[in-house]
């Protein structure tokens, strides 16, 4: 079944302004453009679909605009045979084009109903290699690494040390870092190894990471 005609003109409009700051990579290119992400958004956003900016969602929450998404993705620079860590399911959008770009993904999320609904989702979508967790994320999940790529949708004080050793050599996490009150740098870390080396591409302003999780929700 074609995408309905909305998706496809947003979609085009979303390359578009992609292609414009340099960023055109087809495989996740194509992973976004399979993915209906009318799918995981509320009804009443519909029309912020295809847009840059944050959308509310349940339990209080919001799923970052499709721009910033999508650079994260492309600097995380997912392949075929990586494991994943994903931080923070939200919607299950981003987990969802992650797994259709390599075949392991560990999503975590500290909202029960978030986390049923992307499982849902993504189980709807036959991406049977996604795992969607209600978990405190905050310190990771040593347990199931390490990982060759985790990225966390939510900021750090601090630089989160506690990942280095969930990382394989040469892998790669994405986080923001700073004060929850102000803007915090997009960090990219690469383990080199037994520290990270940072480099930061952004400046974002997002929600601090959260421990623990959600005792009734």
């Amino acid at each position: 079944m074609s995408a309905p005609l909305d998706d496809r003109e947003g979609f085009a409009a979303f390359l578009l302004r992609m292609r414009g700051k340099g960023l055109d990579e087809r495989n996740l290119m194509s992973a976004i453009e399979a993915t209906p992400r009318h799918e995981f958004v509320p009804g009443q956003w519909r029309d912020a679909v295809w847009g840059r900016r944050m959308i509310p969602i349940d339990c209080g929450e919001a799923i970052e605009g499709l721009d910033l998404q999508a650079r994260v993705l492309a600097s995380l620079g997912v392949e075929r045979g990586h494991r994943v860590l994903e931080v923070g399911t939200g919607s299950g959008f981003t987990a969802a084009v992650l797994g259709r770009l390599t075949q392991k993904v560990i999503s975590l999320e500290r909202y029960r109903l978030l986390a049923e609904q992307a499982r849902s989702r993504l189980q709807g979508l036959g991406l049977n290699g996604v795992v969607v967790r209600q978990a405190d994320g905050v310190e990771g999940l040593a347990a199931e690494g390490p990982y060759d790529r985790i990225v966390v949708w939510a900021a750090f004080e601090s630089l989160p040390r506690v990942f280095v050793d969930q990382l394989s050599t040469n892998g790669v996490m994405i986080a923001p870092i700073g004060p929850a009150e102000s803007e915090q740098a997009l960090a990219r870390l690469v383990k080199i190894g037994s520290r990270f080396d940072r480099q930061d591409i952004a400046m974002v302003r997002l929600q601090p990471i959260a421990r623990g999780v959600a005792a009734k929700i």
